[in-house]
C-alpha cells in the first residue's frame, strides 16, 4: 500500500498487461494485412494508413455485394426468359397470341424429319432481318420453302417456316 491507501499492482501485472496488449496488436496487425492483401488494388511496397485500408476495403466489399446482387438478378430475369420460352413454341397458336411477354432476343428452333424441316423463331420487331437471311440461307441451300406462318403479339413475332429438301438435288449432288 502506498501512503494513500490505494494498493499498487505488482509489476508482473503491469507486463503482463503490456504483453497482452501488445500481442493484441501485432495479432490485430496481422488480419489487416491480410484484408488488406485480398483487395485488388494490394500493393505490399506502398503502405496505406489503416482507416485507408479498411475504408478501401469496405468499398471493394460493397462493390462485390453490388455484383452479386446484379448477377442474381440477371440470373433470375434469364430463368425467367427460359420459362416463358418454353411456353413460347407451342403449337397452338391461340396459346401464342394470349402470351404476353416474350423475351426480346430471337430464338431459333429447327426439326428435321426426314426430307422436312421445320424453322420456328421468334424475335422482336427489330429483328426481323433474321428471318429474311433464314430465308436467304434455305435458298442458297436449294431447300424448298412450302409455307410460311408468322403471328404477332405485342413486340415480338413468331415465324414457323415449314421447308422442304429437294431428293433429287441431293442425288446430284452425290452423282457429282
Amino acid at each position: 500500500m502506498d501512503q494513500l491507501g490505494i494498493i499498487q499492482p505488482s509489476s508482473s501485472t503491469k507486463v503482463e498487461r503490456r504483453l497482452v496488449e501488445k500481442n493484441r496488436r501485432n495479432q490485430m496487425k496481422n488480419l489487416y494485412n491480410k484484408l488488406n492483401s485480398l483487395l485488388p488494388s494490394y500493393n505490399p511496397k506502398e503502405a496505406l494508413p489503416l482507416p485507408d485500408q479498411v475504408d478501401e476495403a469496405i468499398n471493394y466489399i460493397k462493390s462485390l455485394e453490388a455484383k452479386v446482387k446484379m448477377a442474381q438478378e440477371k440470373k433470375e430475369n434469364l430463368q425467367g426468359i427460359r420459362k416463358r420460352s418454353r411456353g413460347c413454341f407451342s403449337n397452338n397458336s391461340a396459346n401464342f397470341a394470349a402470351t404476353s411477354g416474350f423475351p426480346k432476343s430471337p430464338q431459333l428452333e429447327i426439326h428435321e424429319v426426314g426430307s422436312s424441316l421445320q424453322v420456328v423463331l421468334t424475335c422482336g420487331l427489330d429483328h426481323q432481318f433474321i428471318f429474311y437471311e433464314i430465308i436467304q440461307i434455305l435458298h442458297e441451300e436449294n431447300i424448298e420453302v412450302r409455307s410460311v406462318n408468322s403471328s404477332l403479339a405485342g413486340d415480338s413475332v413468331l415465324h414457323v417456316v415449314h421447308a422442304e429438301v429437294c431428293i433429287m438435288l441431293i442425288y446430284r449432288a452425290l452423282e457429282c
